[in-house]
């Protein structure tokens, strides 16, 4: 049902990772290309990772998805995440696939792909534009079949120059999301209408032919009367379930079911795009957001703020049942959240300094007193995960990591990085006694009240962001820092001007929220790969540049097997905490939600997400009964 985008960023106070809006379904959160499951030059209705496709050829519909769902009415929610040019509280463009402007949510429901995910996969792709798929012996040809039923809303056809257009248009124009790992694709052809064949390099990563595969189609007649490269606010062309229905910028934006969508009945698809409207209305502050929630502005509600779910929730239409209330299991790892030093700047660079800021973030007394103490705290960048490193490294971990002993901290060879817990205090006295011989041995010198860095500049810190969610959060590790002589201060800037910044990495420390998923591929290289941090608008936000970790993605990216793959993937963990490059937050691995007691849903949840714009549906009796049924 969905056009696929790069890994999404959460909203930098979420503490699930939730997938919507602009995503790559299930399987483009971190995969690889098939091998065992699409045997050579046989044709096949999927791709897979190391193993079978979960669903055989002909199956009837989704697992979770219920085939005599009701269509009509409407779901009405925020934006929870974000993927390429889009931000949080704003939008001036609906092209969501290059760098320049603020993208609208939810432009991904108007473009097909290839083939689409099942979210009860980690890592499987099934047909959707392309009924079917056959490999090359070397795995360097993908020759995609097109169904020739395939059409645009206009009524034109979906041909095989219409894929080939949008990848090398992605190629060379695209957010460098997309160009980046783009750059195996070697050639892509059209073989008449219904037959396209992409080649690779040979030395591309496991991932490419996916992402290919999942990536939005758009139609070539449109753009040969249209700059692809620019902003714009007329609604393009697509060929999915949804079409750009009302907006107003900056407010809101709208999306319309289309009734004779042309593959509305296929087996992937059926059960699925329910409601007649899908929206996403736009507030730039969340209390405000909220507040507009329990007046029933918009009826579907993610919660990311613990106090608001333990406190927040006294209101009305949740006391009388009209609002619902629940806690959803999220089996995917739940990701990575912290606040990441741009390492580009000179008082960033020493990795001691980096490790004693970390030691003035106190979280138990965080989770204790802002947060109910719900949440653990994040150790791994892959938490919760088999890839998440612990202990020393084994022997099979070691194997990659000799190389590069010379150079590496020798803190990699021990026990794997786990940031220290305090008293509970909110200044625990010995972190920061340990903190301050840190910065001491880093050449950092206290002059009064204040730190001095080893050139004689004053050691200060600016944390930048676009709303004030985190602020007692960073407010509390604010007052530990300025006990250390450390100048911080916390910032609010516009969404615009925050999406600046960042692009153009002008800033000291930013709250970041990724996750790689069950098989982490090309997403790898995008937010820690040497290449990126050079590259405007990559997710390497922290200026990461070491050849040991550039050589163990690479490796990553190549595994043929799981167990070679998390093997990898553990030491890649270890590199990085040992660098410090972050002061991890904390998780908890389910998804609060709240919404207006208008849905119906199927039996069977998703492993892997919420689907609850796909596979959810408005029940006309209930609505009646909340006082909302017009909305």
């Amino acid at each position: 049902m969905t056009a696929k985008l790069p890994p999404t960023i959460t909203r930098r106070s979420s503490l699930a990772l939730a997938l919507g809006g602009f995503v790559f379904p299930t399987i483009l959160r971190g995969t690889a290309l098939a091998q065992a499951a699409v045997p050579d030059g046989v044709e096949a209705h999927g791709l897979s990772v190391f193993g079978d496709l979960g669903l055989p050829a002909g199956f009837p519909h989704l697992p979770y998805a219920d085939p005599v769902a009701p269509k009509g009415g409407q779901i009405v929610l925020q934006i929870s995440n974000t993927a390429g040019n889009q931000n949080f509280t704003t939008f001036n463009t609906l092209n969501a696939f290059i760098l320049k402007g603020d993208g609208a949510a939810g432009m991904a429901l108007i473009f097909d792909s290839l083939m689409t995910g099942n979210a009860d996969e980690p890592d499987a792709l099934y047909g959707l534009v392309a009924k079917s798929v056959r490999v090359s012996p070397d795995k360097t040809l993908y020759r995609f079949s097109l169904r020739k039923e395939a059409r645009f809303h206009d009524g034109s056809p979906l041909t095989a120059k219409d894929v080939v257009f949008s990848i090398n248009i992605l190629k060379t124009k695209g957010h460098p999301s997309f160009r980046m790992p783009l750059r195996d694709v070697e050639s892509a052809e059209a073989e008449g209408d219904d037959v396209v064949t992409v080649r690779f390099k040979p030395t591309r990563s496991r991932e490419a032919p996916l992402l290919v595969a999942g990536l939005p189609i758009f139609s070539a007649a449109y753009y040969a009367k249209q700059p692809f490269d620019q902003t714009s606010l007329e609604p393009p062309l697509g060929s999915s379930a949804y079409k750009v229905g009302p907006f107003v910028q900056g407010r809101y934006i709208s999306f319309t079911r289309v009734p004779d969508y042309w593959a509305k009945d296929l087996p992937i698809n059926i059960g699925t795009a329910n409601f007649d409207t899908v929206r996403y209305e736009y507030f730039a502050d969340r209390k405000i957001a909220f507040e507009a929630f329990k007046a029933g502005v918009f009826t579907f509600r993610e919660e990311f703020t613990s106090a608001t779910w333990a406190t927040g929730y006294n209101f009305p239409a949740a006391t009388s049942g009209r609002v619902k209330r629940e806690t959803l299991p999220d089996d995917t790892p739940n990701g990575t959240q912290g606040w990441f030093f741009n390492t580009r700047r000179d008082k960033f660079r020493d990795p001691r300094i980096r490790e004693a800021i970390g030691y003035a973030f106190d979280f138990k007394w965080t989770n204790a007193n802002l947060m109910y103490g719900v949440y653990k705290r994040t150790v791994s960048y892959f938490q919760n995960s088999p890839m998440e490193a612990a202990g020393a490294p084994g022997p099979d971990e070691l194997k990659y990591l000799e190389p590069f002993r010379a150079t590496l901290p020798p803190d990699v060879f021990g026990p794997v990085y786990v940031p220290p817990e305090s008293d509970g205090s909110g200044a625990d006295r010995a972190l920061l006694k340990k903190a301050l011989g840190l910065l001491e041995a880093a050449g950092c010198k206290r002059q009064g009240s204040t730190l001095l860095l080893p050139d004689g500049k004053p050691l200060d810190i600016e944390f930048l962001d676009f709303d004030g969610g985190l602020e007692p959060h960073t407010g509390a590790f604010i007052r530990n820092l300025r006990l250390l002589g450390i100048d911080a201060r916390y910032r609010i800037v516009d969404a615009a001007q925050y999406k600046r910044r960042t692009d153009d990495f002008d800033f000291d420390v930013v709250t970041q929220r990724f996750g790689f998923g069950f098989t982490p591929g090309e997403s790898l290289r995008d937010v820690f790969g040497s290449e990126a941090a050079k590259i405007p608008g990559s997710r390497n936000l922290c200026g990461i540049t070491d050849p040991a970790i550039d050589n163990l993605i690479a490796k990553a990216l190549v595994a043929d097997t799981r167990e070679t793959l998390t093997t990898v993937c553990k030491d890649i963990d270890r590199v990085l905490r040992a660098g410090h490059y972050w002061v991890p937050m904390w998780n908890k691995a389910n998804h609060l939600v709240a919404y207006w007691d208008l849905f119906g849903r199927p039996a069977q949840n998703p492993k892997y997400g919420l689907n609850e714009i796909a596979t959810w549906w408005y029940d006309e009796a209930k609505a009646k009964k909340t006082d909302l049924s017009t909305h």
